[in-house]
């Protein structure tokens, strides 16, 4: 595991709903429902590196059941920035339905604050990478975001035929 700083600035994308319980960004909703990277003591705020991977991050969790009011917003993660990229070849076994080796490996990072970002793979898009933001670590104070804007949906993508 090797802590490095951005050498260049990063976008990332998230979406959500603007009007919902929690802002778009926001870790209250992984700590209330963790995900595969992290637990409940450990809210994270997941993002993806593509609009594209967001899209289909969103379409796998939404179970063909689209939630109103979808926008995204474009993150920017400034230059300097540390992170930390988990390396699926150390540790066989992190893409099974059981998600104990990535939620060990990344409670690791959040309470240690090894980094500010973590980056790891896409279950669905296993070529694209989503980003995890430690809102904790001192990093991450630098990072902005757009206002939301609506997602428009091809029916394509979720609709039964």
């Amino acid at each position: 595991m090797s802590v490095q700083r951005s050498d260049r600035v990063l976008k990332c994308y998230r979406i959500g709903d603007p009007d919902g319980a929690f802002p778009i960004y926001d870790s209250e909703g992984a700590r209330l429902y963790p995900g595969r990277w992290n637990t409940h003591t450990s809210p994270v705020i997941y993002t993806s590196e593509h609009y594209s991977t967001a899209l289909l991050e969103k379409l796998v969790h939404a179970n063909l059941v689209m939630p109103a009011n979808q926008h995204f917003i474009e993150i920017t993660i400034p230059n300097g920035v540390s992170y930390e990229i988990f390396q699926t070849a150390a540790h066989p076994g992190w893409d099974f339905r059981n998600e104990t080796i990535c939620k060990a490996f990344a409670q690791a990072w959040y309470d240690r604050r090894r980094a500010a970002l973590l980056m790891v793979p896409s279950i669905p898009a296993r070529l694209e990478r989503n980003i995890l933001i430690n809102p904790r670590h001192p990093d991450s104070n630098g990072i902005t975001t757009t206002m939301p804007e609506p997602v428009w949906w091809d029916e394509r993508l979720y609709s039964k035929r």
